[in-house]
């Protein structure tokens, strides 16, 4: 007996740029169905990506995106013109205490790049391991004089200059290197919330009798504009800031814009 014949042509509502001609082939009876079930697995394998291939906005490579709003809506950006033109929020000027009690102000971070957080010394939760976290920060970067840490006390009335220094000391905290600052609460609060969107979204229209307490670590640049936003009690999270700060470093032309 004759074999059967099995038509294979395009298969309906699958557009190709190539055009495929049907084709008989010759099958035995028992394994026409094996062999059918074999070439649309092929067929699905090959519509897979590849394990090399990888989704990357074309400027991740050499740069970080920035952010101009609280949403944190990251916007990509390398000429400078644009960044400029289009990039208008800055971290406003600042002037608070640090553990040394000397004065740290936006001429400390002048032409630097800085990460801020925002903790109390006598908070249980999270803030003990951001701390863990962000000395890993500071040892990394303790011989790169272009590096600074801000660590703003949501308790000011509580972390006192003498307080501040006592727990500095506990935590191996370098003194020119990572600065836990106090100062009036309302300050501070406005600053947290409306410079460095710490809060993201959510808090940006809150006022300073709303108790401010966030896990964000916000990393700024040489121009005062935002460049990251991390969840600071996350080890992975923490490493991705380490490597940003590292690609900032080797693309900084150490160029500063001093428009307000």
């Amino acid at each position: 007996m004759d074999s059967p014949e099995l038509k294979i042509a395009s298969m309906p509502g699958i557009r190709s740029p190539f055009r495929i001609k049907p084709v008989v082939v010759p099958v035995r009876p028992y394994c026409w169905a094996g062999w059918l079930v074999g070439w649309l697995l092929t067929g699905i394998m090959a519509c897979q990506p590849s394990e090399t291939t990888s989704v990357r906005h074309p400027e991740t490579a050499d740069a970080l995106p920035y952010y101009n709003t609280p949403d944190f809506t990251p916007i990509w950006l390398t000429d400078s013109g644009e960044v400029n033109r289009r990039i208008t929020h800055r971290i406003a000027p600042f002037a608070f205490r640090n553990q040394a009690n000397a004065v740290v102000s936006q001429a400390t971070v002048a032409n630097k790049i800085y990460v801020a957080n925002f903790f109390f010394t006598a908070c249980p939760g999270i803030c003990p391991k951001m701390a863990t976290l962000l000395k890993t920060v500071q040892d990394t970067f303790s011989h790169e004089p272009r590096v600074l840490l801000l660590s703003f006390s949501v308790t000011p009335w509580l972390d006192s200059v003498p307080r501040l220094r006592r727990y500095a000391d506990r935590r191996g905290i370098l003194p020119n290197k990572w600065h836990l600052l106090t100062g009036q609460r309302g300050r501070i609060y406005d600053l947290a919330r409306r410079s460095y969107f710490a809060e993201e979204a959510i808090g940006f229209s809150r006022d300073s009798t709303e108790f401010l307490h966030t896990e964000h670590l916000i990393l700024v640049d040489q121009n005062r504009r935002i460049r990251g936003g991390y969840n600071g009690t996350q080890a992975l999270e923490v490493d991705k800031l380490i490597g940003d700060m590292r690609v900032l470093l080797a693309t900084w032309s150490g160029q500063v814009t001093t428009r307000e």
